[in-house]
């Protein structure tokens, strides 16, 4: 019995019995085509879902440090970023991988900056829920491609929905979320300091 986590490997191999192929032994030397499209098609799930941003792949108040000119460059396997913290003052967006000041129409930022960062991990550095989540989600659309088959189609679309319920549950377990995470929720505690404005009733 396996007792290790999903390896990219054995995500392949899923993918591939998903439309009847033969499992492979390696995924690093030369491939089949249907090999090839599945690594591509699972590197693109992995960036996709990914890219939503989740407790495990994400930073907060992480600095991006400015280069020889000032400007502060994008680590390659950045997937989203906002200025945080003491920088949330700043119009900073991201364009050609750098940070553009939107306000004074430059690149050029002559500091660092404290951001919220979501990264593109390996598939070996994810949690298991995740590497599941991503694996069933491209065996499903590997399988659309390839066999295009109604009933094959729903079948491994319940498998995905409760992939994906499993790896909502993680991240409700591992972000620690609490009420006042909520801004709305914040004010309904402290509304004992909240002073409405004052109104002037007079006499008809």
């Amino acid at each position: 019995m396996t007792t290790t986590v999903t390896t990219k490997l054995e995500a392949i191999n899923v993918m591939l019995t998903a439309i009847g192929e033969s499992p492979v032994n390696t995924i690093t030397s030369s491939t089949t085509t249907d090999v090839s499209i599945a690594i591509q098609i699972l590197d693109n799930v992995s960036r996709e879902v990914q890219s939503v941003g989740w407790h495990f792949n994400s930073d907060k108040n992480y600095k991006l440090v400015k280069n020889t000119v000032g400007e502060v460059e994008l680590p390659s396997n950045c997937l989203r970023v906002d200025n945080s913290s003491k920088d949330a003052d700043l119009d900073l967006v991201e364009r050609a991988r750098k940070l553009w000041d939107r306000e004074n129409h430059t690149y050029i930022i002559n500091k660092d900056v404290r951001v919220d960062i979501t990264w593109f991990l390996d598939f070996i550095e994810l949690p298991e829920t995740a590497r599941r989540y991503i694996t069933i989600r491209a065996a499903r659309i590997f399988q659309d491609r390839m066999l295009a088959s109604e009933t094959l189609h729903a079948f491994h679309q319940v498998d995905e929905l409760q992939a994906l319920s499993s790896l909502k549950e993680h991240e409700g377990d591992t972000r620690d979320h609490s009420i006042f995470d909520n801004y709305s929720t914040y004010r309904v505690i402290d509304r004992d300091n909240y002073q409405p404005a004052k109104t002037t009733i007079t006499d008809e």
